[in-house]
């Protein structure tokens, strides 16, 4: 079953189960989609429809950010409830060990020494990490390694 198949048996669920706000997030993830191939005038395969849930996740966690800079509790509680039902269609999201292990395998394959190196870093890393980890806490291992 596809990735987008899964997204419409989930909705289809929750609005059986009258589960609005599970249906709500998940008909944003469908209409993220649906706006990625009505752009680009194609189906998307499950690559491209982790690479839009993924996208959704990071706005959500930005967005997190400035609602706690505004107290809104209440704003940064729905969010964070829209990434974990986000989160049930991405890949197992890895640990910050294993995080590390692979900056690591990477830095000593790249030959890494500085902060400079970090977008050849990047390049072979981001692909192994596609949709299961946060590009912001690799930059931010990345960094920690490097210095």
């Amino acid at each position: 079953m596809s990735l987008k198949e899964r997204l419409q048996d989930e909705w289809k669920a929750a609005m059986k189960a009258r589960n609005n706000f599970r249906a709500g997030v998940i008909n944003m993830a469908r209409a993220a989609i649906l706006y990625q191939e009505k752009t680009y005038g194609s189906s998307l395969d499950d690559e491209a429809v982790t690479t839009v849930l993924s996208k959704e996740v990071k706005q959500r966690r930005d967005a997190t950010i400035e609602y706690e800079k505004g107290n809104r509790q209440d704003l940064v509680d729905q969010a964070n409830n829209e990434i974990q039902i986000l989160l049930e269609f991405l890949p197992q999201q890895l640990t910050e060990d294993e995080i590390k292990e692979i900056v690591v395998n990477a830095v000593s394959e790249v030959g890494a020494v500085s902060i400079k190196d970090m977008g050849k870093l990047m390049t072979v890393i981001m692909p192994k990490l596609k949709g299961r980890a946060d590009g912001k806490l690799v930059n931010q291992i990345i960094r920690n390694i490097l210095q």
